[in-house]
């Protein structure tokens, strides 16, 4: 700012001195003046070893930043993709992708080939009409297996065979179910049949009842709860018991199958029942011989 104002100053006292013929003279002056003002100021700012280029041929100059980081990397990694929890394993022919250049190849016939070219895998795919399935990507080198359509088809059987036996090895959904405590009685057991079907493949089932009007207290909307897992109590239990949420508007409880221990101990508990209903009145198993 000061070394405009000195600008202006010097110019009009040239210019004041030579005249309206001076005019030339004095533009002259002024520009040389702001030149030698510009190159003071980027002496300031611009490191010594810049200065000896000229300002208009310099490129511009700028400083190195560095990106932030928490791992404390200037680098950063590409993301990595995630993993879906629910994704189940299969079984199948992946053609003629195979991205390793050397791989280990087994025959349909159990052979273990070694390691081959994948040139010479897919020139195996062609002389013998088979297919190739990936069996450990994650090997050195990878492990892959040449199958017929049917061997891939019974692979793909059992292994589906064996996700049932194995529940746990599945992602377990949550189910939500909400109706009001004054939901008609047809209603209510369509409601009943949807919330079956969902235990009966396994899943958990959040019912929700919300109060229908001031005469449903919380036990009316427990009893209710009550009433829906004793209609199946060879398939359901409570994985939370009902409570009360939302300040008192409403009753929550979650449901779940019975796993095969209790599933046998409900059986053993309503053989017994079944039997002492066929004792005579006042006879203890004990007396019947």
């Amino acid at each position: 700012m000061a070394a405009h104002w000195l600008r202006n100053i010097a110019f009009q006292a040239l210019r004041n001195e030579a005249g309206s013929t001076g005019w030339y003279l004095c533009t002259a002056a002024a520009r040389r003046f702001s030149t030698l003002s510009v190159q003071a100021m980027l002496k300031i700012t611009i490191p010594q070893s810049r200065c000896n280029v000229p300002c208009w041929k310099a490129a511009p100059w700028v400083m190195p930043q560095k990106t932030f980081g928490t791992a404390g990397g200037t680098e950063t990694e590409a993301p990595k993709e995630k993993k879906n929890p629910r994704a189940r394993k299969t079984i199948g022919n992946i053609g003629r992708k195979i991205h390793h250049r050397i791989i280990q190849v087994i025959d349909e016939t159990g052979i273990n080939l070694g390691n081959l070219h994948r040139a010479d895998a897919i020139r195996l795919l062609d002389e013998r009409g088979v297919r190739i399935v990936t069996i450990n990507e994650n090997a050195d080198p990878p492990l892959y297996k040449l199958m017929t359509g049917k061997q891939i088809h019974e692979a793909q059987m059992k292994l589906r065979e064996k996700q049932k036996e194995n529940p746990k090895s599945t992602a377990t959904q949550m189910k939500e179910q909400t109706f009001s405590a004054d939901i008609a009685k047809h209603d209510l057991q369509t409601k009943m049949k949807q919330i079956q079907q969902w235990i009966e493949k396994k899943h958990h089932v959040r019912i929700t009842v919300k109060k229908g009007n001031a005469l449903h207290t919380i036990e009316k909307m427990e009893e209710l709860l009550d009433y829906i897992i004793k209609s199946m109590p060879d398939k359901a239990t409570y994985v939370s018991r009902p409570k009360a949420v939302r300040e008192g508007k409403a009753v929550m409880s979650v449901l779940r199958h019975l796993s095969e221990k209790e599933l046998n101990e409900y059986k053993q508990q309503q053989k017994a029942h079944n039997e002492a209903e066929k004792l005579p009145k006042g006879a203890s198993p004990e007396t019947v011989t």
